[in-house]
C-alpha cells in the first residue's frame, strides 16, 4: 500500500517534469499544454487562482466536491479512507453518445510540501478493488496518471497545474477537443477557477 501511494505521487511528479510539453492554448489565466509519446497523450492545464495554496489544496483534494465544477463527474463516493492522505473513490461519468456511462475506482493521494518552493500534490490513478468489480451497466475506465500540483505564488494567490495522461481508451472524450480549441478542457478549467475562488 505504501508503495502504491508512493508510486502514485512519483508518477505525477515524473509526468510534470517531462521535457517536451507544447503549449496549445492560452486563455487569460489558463494555459493548456500537451505532451505526446507513443500512444500516450498527456495534457497539462495551468490556472492562476486568487486564493491561498493551502485552501486550493484542501478543496481540490476532496473529490466529493468535484461534481460542483467538473461535469465529467456524475457521482463520487468514498469507498475507503486508507489513511489521512489516501482515499479510494468510486466515480461515475455521464455517457457519451452511443456509449455506456463510465465508472472508475480511483486512489487519490495527497501530499503537503516539505519546503515552501515545493508544490502541494494531489495524485490520482485507477486501482482494482475486489469489492468493486466492473458491472455490466458501466464501462470500467482507467486513469493512468492524473492530478494537481499547487504552487504558492504569495499569501493570497497560487498556481494550480492539472495533469492527465490519456490512453486511447479515453481519447474519444478529449480528442475532439484537443484538435480544435481545447474547449471542453478550458470550460472545465474555468469552472474550477470559479468554484475555488
Amino acid at each position: 500500500q505504501a508503495y502504491v501511494s508512493y508510486s502514485n505521487i512519483a508518477a505525477l511528479t515524473h509526468l510534470a517534469a517531462k521535457p517536451g510539453w507544447e503549449i496549445t492554448s492560452t486563455l487569460d489565466d489558463i494555459k493548456i499544454w500537451t505532451h505526446e509519446e507513443g500512444d500516450m497523450l498527456s495534457f497539462k492545464v495551468e490556472m492562476h487562482m486568487k486564493i491561498p495554496s493551502h485552501l486550493a489544496f484542501s478543496l481540490l483534494s476532496d473529490f466529493t466536491l468535484r461534481q460542483q465544477w467538473d461535469k465529467h463527474f456524475l457521482t463520487c463516493e468514498v469507498l475507503q479512507a486508507v489513511s489521512e492522505d489516501e482515499k479510494i473513490y468510486y466515480v461515475t461519468s455521464p455517457p457519451m453518445t452511443g456509449h455506456k456511462p463510465r465508472d472508475f475506482v480511483l486512489l487519490v493521494s495527497q501530499r503537503q510540501p516539505c519546503k515552501p518552493s515545493e508544490p502541494y500534490i494531489v495524485a490520482v490513478k485507477s486501482v482494482t478493488l475486489t469489492s468493486m468489480p466492473p458491472s455490466s451497466e458501466y464501462y470500467r475506465s482507467e486513469i493512468l496518471c492524473a492530478g494537481f500540483q499547487i504552487y504558492s505564488d504569495n499569501n493570497s494567490s497560487c498556481t494550480v497545474c492539472y495533469f492527465n495522461q490519456v490512453t486511447s481508451g479515453v481519447m474519444p472524450y478529449v480528442a475532439a477537443n484537443l484538435t480544435g480549441s481545447s474547449k471542453s478542457i478550458e470550460d472545465t478549467a474555468l469552472e474550477c477557477v470559479k468554484f475555488l475562488e
